[in-house]
């Protein structure tokens, strides 16, 4: 993981600018719908996290070799760069 961060740090950082810019001019979900459907992108987002984990367990079944494993290893590890990101610039207080 640290390859493919020393890798892909541009981007990496790019996520983290984007959802940050995301998250300050949206702002933290209010009322039950976007609620959930923030919950369903968390949820997304660690499922793409342990289907990445699973190739560290020996054996694993979800494990994706090749090419397609670093796809999904960088699309897990920007979505959660991005999603911290839109938590941080949500968290930001607005000013009047």
């Amino acid at each position: 993981m640290l390859i493919l961060a020393s890798v892909a740090w541009p981007g990496l950082v790019a996520a983290l600018v984007i959802g940050a810019g995301t998250g300050r001019l949206a702002g933290p979900p209010t009322g039950r719908g976007p609620r959930l459907a923030a919950g369903l992108v968390v949820l997304l987002a660690l499922a793409a996290g342990a289907a990445t984990l699973a190739g560290l367990v020996p054996g694993g079944t979800l494990a994706v070799p090749g090419r397609e494993g670093f796809w999904l290893e960088t699309a897990a590890l920007m979505l959660a760069v991005y999603l911290a990101g839109c938590a941080l610039g949500a968290s930001l207080p607005r000013r009047a």
